[in-house]
């Protein structure tokens, strides 16, 4: 599990992290959303212990991260701009990895060649950006790393390569119960691959929540009634957003699916249909008292 506690860090006076709470469980894959200068990366800078916060708790299974070695051996940041050493081919930095982190599995390095079909004795520097960024995601998996942190790891890529890195990213959480942060802009980017998100804005968590549960509480759907829509029932629901379109009344209502039905359907409807809700919809619809999420994290 990874927890972040009053986190705070300041360069010049201006502060990037402001009092940030997180909580990461074991095994979960977590997205952390927000626009550009939202303090994205120096939050995932700290918790992989490249930064020191100033102020504030940063735990890995209840250790501190910044100079625990033992910790670091346990964790993998992949930052936006990926680094290698210079004249580097993957095979060289597969070595270099092996020195470094004590469960790199060299067994694991030879089965993921076929899945990212990159010549491993070319020098790096000479791919294009989206194959450096497979070989980091080559290097990243054969590591094996029981927490895996990433900013921005999905830039760069075209979208086949993106969802076969997500596959393979789903399939380390299953197999090893692999801890992931992932870092993103955009929303949609993440939705069909998150367990949890937080959403980040000027230097702040400014909330976290499980995807499942929002699903679940959330509902869109379009009803008619004879004689107009029963206002009994507008106080009988739990409704965010009302639409009407001629005598059509489209709704989003907070709630159990099957209690939103029954309810309904006692004021005998002559249209009952639920509708599709987007995790978009349900962020704007959730969290758009908080923050503008549409210019946040949707674009």
């Amino acid at each position: 599990m990874i927890q972040l506690v009053d986190v705070t860090k300041t360069f010049d006076r201006f502060a990037a992290v402001k009092g940030a709470n997180m909580m990461v469980p074991k095994g979960a894959i977590y997205g952390l959303l927000g626009p550009n200068g939202a303090g994205k990366t120096t939050l995932l800078k700290m918790m992989a212990g490249i930064l020191r916060q100033d102020r504030g708790t940063i735990t890995v299974d209840g250790e501190d991260v910044w100079e625990n070695v033992r910790v670091k051996q346990r964790l993998l940041f992949l930052p936006d701009f990926v680094y290698f050493f210079p004249h580097a081919t993957i095979r060289q930095m597969a070595d270099f990895y092996e020195q470094l982190y004590p469960s790199f599995s060299r067994g694991r390095f030879t089965e993921l060649r076929s899945a990212f079909s990159l010549d491993v004795d070319q020098k790096i520097q000479q791919f294009s950006k989206g194959m450096q960024r497979q070989a980091a995601f080559w290097l990243a998996f054969s590591v094996q790393p029981d927490v895996l942190i990433m900013d921005e790891p999905l830039d760069g890529l075209d979208a086949f390569v993106r969802r076969h890195v997500k596959q393979l990213l789903i399939e380390e959480v299953a197999e090893r119960e692999m801890t992931v942060v992932i870092s993103s802009h955009n929303l949609r980017e993440l939705e069909d691959l998150c367990d949890i998100v937080g959403l980040m804005a000027q230097g702040t968590v400014r909330m976290e929540r499980d995807l499942n549960e929002l699903r679940a509480g959330m509902h869109k759907i379009q009803v008619a009634f004879r004689g107009g829509f029963p206002s009994e029932l507008a106080e009988r629901l739990d409704i965010v957003h009302r639409e009407e379109r001629g005598s059509i009344v489209l709704l989003v209502v907070r709630g159990e699916k099957r209690s939103i039905e029954e309810t309904v359907s006692s004021f005998a409807p002559l249209i009952l249909d639920v509708l599709p809700l987007s995790l978009e919809e349900i962020f704007v619809y959730e969290m758009g008292d908080v923050v503008d999420v549409r210019e946040t994290v949707v674009g």
